[in-house]
């Protein structure tokens, strides 16, 4: 029988069942408000807008809260940290790291914040003929006017960034060899010894915990719509 030697890979959860169901999630949800927005189902539209802010609220704050490598403060890194990064991926080819990258890390705050602005927007918006945002009626109709071309900017410049997701994904696997989807769909990757230590020691937050905050989001959400809303 033979002995797995010290620096053979071993397999560890990196990502949570959290941040999994959110990123698909997020992936379908995208496409749906995109082929509704540019096709007229608008009714659709408003209802998968509610969904997302409702989701992206609820990964904020699991990113406060929730398993290590959700968190922000495991992965927003300075400047100097991101340069570092790129100087020694270009070198090595690896990261001695697991969770989101440095780069990657600021991909995802800054997808998160757009997002964010984007449903939120969506909330003021009008199509100019018949359908308003539920919050439309609280703001003048100049405001409704800019926040409506903002929006409309917006799932351009969100459309952009999701196909330079799926070319970095692609660059990763076949310029890298690194597989970045699988370990989004099963959560555990291999990792070198040392790494996959502190992988398994880091700390990792109860599904109920974010089920919670899920429920938080969405009382948050469809509430103050409920209210507000018209």
């Amino acid at each position: 029988m033979s002995i797995p030697s010290p620096l053979t890979p071993r397999r560890v959860q990196v990502w949570d069942l959290p941040v999994r169901l959110f990123h698909w999630t997020l992936a379908v949800l995208f496409a749906v408000l995109w082929l509704s927005g540019h096709n007229g189902a608008l009714a659709l539209h408003l209802s998968a807008g509610t969904l997302l802010l409702t989701l992206v609220l609820f990964r904020l704050a699991w990113g406060v809260g929730g398993s290590f490598t959700a968190r922000f403060t495991s992965f927003v890194r300075g400047p100097a940290a991101v340069l570092a990064y790129l100087r020694d991926h270009r070198a090595a080819g690896m990261w001695p790291g697991f969770g989101h990258n440095p780069l990657g890390g600021w991909s995802v705050s800054v997808l998160l914040g757009l997002l964010l602005l984007q449903a939120t927007s969506g909330l003021f918006t009008t199509d100019d003929i018949a359908t308003d945002g539920p919050l439309a009626w609280a703001v003048s109709g100049a405001t409704v006017k800019t926040l409506s071309s903002l929006h409309r900017l917006g799932g351009w410049v969100l459309l952009g960034l999701a196909g330079l997701h799926v070319a970095a994904i692609l660059y990763y696997r076949f310029g890298r060899d690194q597989d970045l989807i699988t370990p989004m769909i099963g959560g555990d990757t291999e990792l070198d010894p040392d790494i996959a230590a502190r992988a398994e020691a880091a700390p990792h937050a109860p599904v109920t915990r974010a089920l919670g905050l899920l429920i938080l989001a969405a009382l948050l959400v469809y509430g103050g719509l409920a209210i507000w809303g018209r």
